[in-house]
């Protein structure tokens, strides 16, 4: 019997939020993808619960911002993270974190134009919900063969391209892919990464918790402080899912605790001080691992998200860092394909996201040493949870005491966007001084290798909306562009010019012209039109090596 072969311009291992993103991303530019996933279905595990501004402006481009924002909280539920003594009743609020709700938010982004905000407001949603939309717009793009149900088995590249063989795994049966390329998304235990046998730099175990995912609506019981997101104590977190029926509670285990001989109904009891109505949905032990890839490919074959990074979720870094590695890839991959990316594209891969994956490694491990830092304090305050004058007053030192060590898992918006790829060799150095940095601060600035900072123009319509779908040349001061465009024709290059003729355009981009990138990072920047815009354009684009 012949095994069946399957054609494909890439093929992509594992269905989670990063795989089912980059079939949207490389579909956006026209490419062909294949898609395999070994689970039968999406997720029913609450993984993540956060997905950041940046990656939400991300989604705008391929349209996806506003079905995924449709599968959130609602837009008037608040962010806030509330640390307590307990979740039992009778507890008290030791300090809050608050937190605006979407609408607030994009409502301080049509007032605060000046650069400092991302483009779409941050979205509390979960995994579980977040998963099938993606997997619908995958599919929905007739240029992706969605198959869940089928793992990769193993893989071989040459200089032309890579087979693979894939199974389904109820069946056995087998069939072989060729494709031009092949990336994993296949998470943690990657296939990929083991094959290729890349190490990972990081510690495997930072923290150990049990879990359990239920569904309830007795607020009573679960929002007596109030609507609010993290529900914090020493012992035990609670995150609302979606502020309606679905919550999930962590508590943390000692390094020799199993959590085999825990009863999840009784530790949910426990953990309130009472009976209530509850569903249990899922229940188990975890670990955080803090852990990043040395290397993100090799030859034909390429990795993103938790293949990649496995880090604590103190922060949203994971799935988060995996979008904006899928939106750097993806470009690269089909400029290649399409015929005008050179060598030095797709090897700026590694060179751009590794560094921003340790960065976020980094910040993940601040934030995680700050719970820890906030747990080792409680012992100093044995009367928290007695309702006494002495209670009360070692409740308001210790809120304090939260309160100074801040809450930066939330609010790191240089770890999110504020990055730079000046040392990528298809970002062209201006000279100027290192762009300014401050891993909680995002400081908008346009050096080379920066994210193009979010504005609203004039007319009310967002700068973002405005680029192009490839390479967009902005141009502040009304220079003609036109040697550009005859450039980026010779190579092939698709380019849009974005005549911007707005003082406030001016000051916050600092420079006459921009080269933007699909992905909104800015490839060169000047004050006149280069002698010449083809070497500037080669270089963008990997012919310069």
């Amino acid at each position: 019997m012949t095994e069946t072969v399957v054609e494909t311009e890439v093929l992509i291992a594992g269905g989670g939020p990063v795989g089912l993103a980059m079939a949207v991303e490389l579909a956006h530019f026209g490419i062909e993808t294949l898609l395999v996933e070994r689970n039968p279905t999406t997720t029913s595990h609450p993984k993540m619960d956060y997905t950041n501004g940046r990656t939400m402006e991300l989604f705008r481009r391929t349209g996806l911002a506003e079905k995924v924002r449709a599968a959130g909280v609602p837009s008037d539920s608040n962010y806030d993270a509330i640390w307590i003594t307990e979740l039992k009743p009778g507890g008290h609020i030791l300090h809050k974190f608050g937190y605006d709700n979407a609408d607030h938010e994009y409502w301080r982004r049509r007032t605060v134009n000046d650069g400092t905000l991302t483009l779409e407001a941050p979205l509390r949603v979960s995994q579980i919900v977040i998963e099938p939309v993606l997997r619908t717009a995958a599919e929905s793009t007739g240029m992706s063969d969605v198959r869940f149900g089928w793992a990769l088995i193993d893989f071989e590249q040459d200089a032309g391209g890579v087979t693979s063989r894939i199974s389904n795994v109820a069946t056995g049966e087998t069939v072989t892919v060729r494709s031009k390329y092949l990336v994993g998304c296949d998470g943690g235990k990657s296939t990929v990464r083991r094959k290729l046998g890349i190490e990972s730099q990081g510690d495997e175990c930072v923290g150990r918790a049990y879990l359990v995912h239920f569904r309830s609506t007795d607020m009573a019981v679960l929002q007596h402080y109030g609507q609010a997101w993290h529900y914090q104590s020493v012992t035990a977190a609670m995150i609302a899912q979606n502020d309606v029926d679905e919550w999930t509670v962590h508590t943390f285990l000692a390094p020799d605790q199993s959590g085999d001989d825990i009863n999840p109904r009784q530790l949910i009891e426990d953990t309130f001080g009472r009976p209530f109505d509850f569903e249990v949905l899922v229940a188990n032990a975890w670990q955080a691992n803090s852990m990043v890839a040395n290397e993100y490919f090799h030859g034909r074959v390429y990795m993103a998200g938790d293949a990649c990074h496995q880090y604590p979720p103190s922060g949203g870094y994971g799935m988060n860092t995996g979008i904006a590695e899928v939106s750097n890839l993806s470009w690269k991959l089909a400029a290649t394909i399409h015929g005008f990316g050179g060598p030095a594209l797709l090897q700026s891969y590694h060179d751009e996201r590794q560094p921003v994956a340790v960065l976020s490694q980094q910040s993940a491990m601040r934030n995680l040493a700050i719970r820890f830092q906030i747990a080792m304090h409680s012992g100093r305050f044995p009367e928290l949870r007695s309702d006494t004058a002495e209670g009360a007053a070692q409740r308001a030192r210790y809120g304090r005491i939260i309160a100074d060590l801040q809450n930066h898992e939330n609010e790191s918006g240089g770890t999110e966007h504020g990055y730079n790829y000046a040392a990528s060799k298809v970002i062209v150095d201006d000279g100027s001084p290192p762009a300014p940095f401050d891993d909680v601060v995002y400081i908008p600035n346009t050096r080379p290798g920066s994210r193009l900072p979010h504005m609203f123009l004039e007319d009310g319509s967002a700068v973002y909306d405005n680029l192009g779908k490839w390479f967009t040349l902005v141009v502040t001061d009304g220079s003609d562009g036109s040697a550009f465009a005859t450039a980026a024709e010779k190579l092939g290059v698709p380019l849009h010019i974005l005549a911007i003729d707005e003082e406030h355009a001016r000051k916050l981009y600092e420079a006459s012209l921009l080269l933007v990138r699909p992905d909104h990072h800015i490839a060169w920047r000047g004050t006149a039109v280069p002698s010449d815009p083809e070497a500037i354009l080669r270089t963008a684009v990997g012919l310069n090596s």
